[in-house]
Order: structure tokens, then sequence, then C-alpha cells
């Protein structure tokens, strides 16, 4: 599935998920920029992708700064040109049950999931190409469903979720689609530490019988923002094979 727009901006791009689309993208034919907060494992992601005969490169910013966002959305377009494609990845997941709750634990957990997808699309918009684009937002299956211990992290995506919709509705007469992908519990680094026994029980819950892989978040991903999609727009695309 070739890419009709060849300029993606991936955040959160230097592991996990973040990593897979920007493989996804480059494969595709597009000319990635990834971003992340520490660039040395952002940049092992492009060397990799350039390896693999792709254009990938990596750039430092916190996705929560919209000095920093401001920055490095310029340098990226007076490097590859108008930006086509935004994948809204890079967020922060904490567990904490009621009781133990807090200001700061809120913040945090909105700050990192919902108002870098806020900062983020406002620094790209001015250059996004004039003919449109597609922006895709990482949300998750716990927006619609959340579990005990991640109320504030499952709010946090619940309003990706609205955002999704809500800027669709104001980027529609740019041309410019907003969608978002829901996984569940996806196999990376951030989920290895979880208990055996919980990951056990997430797998047998799930009826193709197996944990999410980055490739397959990745995947999705590549469908919302091809040609292919076109008419999808405002939505969110549920990745969790059928596990809610």
């Amino acid at each position: 599935m070739k890419l009709h727009s060849p300029v993606a901006v991936v955040t959160g791009g230097s592991r996990g998920i973040g990593a897979a689309i920007g493989r996804r993208l480059a494969a595709d034919g597009a000319r990635v920029a990834l971003l992340a907060r520490h660039i040395a494992p952002a940049r092992d992601v492009a060397e990799a992708i350039g390896q693999a005969g792709g254009h990938a490169q990596a750039f430092a910013c916190d996705v929560t700064d919209p000095d920093a966002l401001q920055r490095t959305m310029s340098e990226i377009a007076g490097l590859f040109g108008p930006i086509d494609v935004l994948v809204n990845n890079a967020g922060v997941a904490d567990m904490k049950s009621l009781g133990e709750l807090s200001r700061a634990h809120y913040e945090s957990q909105f700050h990192g999931n919902t108002w870098s997808v806020i900062a983020s699309t406002e620094a790209a918009l001015p250059h996004f190409n004039a003919e449109g684009g597609s922006i895709v937002n990482v949300s998750s299956t716990l927006a619609q469903r959340p579990e005990a211990g991640l109320s504030i992290y499952s709010a946090s995506k619940a309003a990706v979720d609205a955002l999704t919709h809500a800027f669709a509705r104001e980027l529609g007469p740019r041309r410019i689609r907003v969608n978002a992908v829901a996984p569940h519990i996806t196999a990376t680094d951030m989920t290895a530490g979880l208990p055996a026994e919980h990951l056990a029980e997430e797998t047998r819950q799930t009826p193709l019988g197996r944990l999410a892989r980055p490739e397959d978040v990745a995947d999705a991903v590549a469908f919302l923002v091809s040609a292919d999609a076109r008419w999808v727009n405002g939505r969110t695309l549920v990745t969790d094979g059928g596990r809610i």
C-alpha cells in the first residue's frame, strides 16, 4: 500500500509502536521524521530504516513543549518539504488506583497523552501540504473500556478520541483527515515488565490468541494515512484482535 503523500512525522518514534510506524511508512515510500525526547534510540531506528532502503531522520523534541515543536516542525519542513502525515504516537502510562490519585498524576497523564496531541497538531498544521493530508492519533481501547488502576490514563485517551473527531470536523475543509487507532495491550518494552500471569490472561481473552505486536498497529496506521482510507475521517479504529 503506497502512500499518496511522502512526508510523515511520527512522535514517540524511538521504540515500540512509534518505531514500527516509522518503519512501515518508510517502507511505503514516505520520508519519515522521527520525534523523540531521547534522540539516540530514534537515530538507531532511522539508521535501520536507511539500511533497509528507506529514508528517515531523527529529531530530539519534547512533544509537550510548543516552542520546541514549532522549531522542530519548521526544521522538518525546511529539510523535507510540506508535511503530509502526522502520527501522534508519543504518550505515557502510569497505574494508580483510587486513594493514590493526585493532581500531579492527573497532570502528567493528560500532559503526556492529550496535550501532546494538541501541541503537536498545532505545530504541524502551518507546514501541512496545501493539498491536504492525514493525521492519526494513537489512542487505546482503555478509552472505551477502562480497567482498575488506569482511570486517569483511560480518561486521557478518551479525550484523544474526542479530539480526533473534533479536529476532523475542523480540518475537513482543508482536506486533512484525522483518525485514531486504539490498540489494546501490545508487546513492547513498555509492557514487558507486566506480570506474566497478566500477560497470559490477556492472551487468553484475545480471540486471535496472542498479544498485539507493534507491526499490527503500524499496518492499521498505514491504511488510515493511505488513499485507500480517503473516505474515513473522524473515526477511531479499534485494533485489538477482538479483545474488547
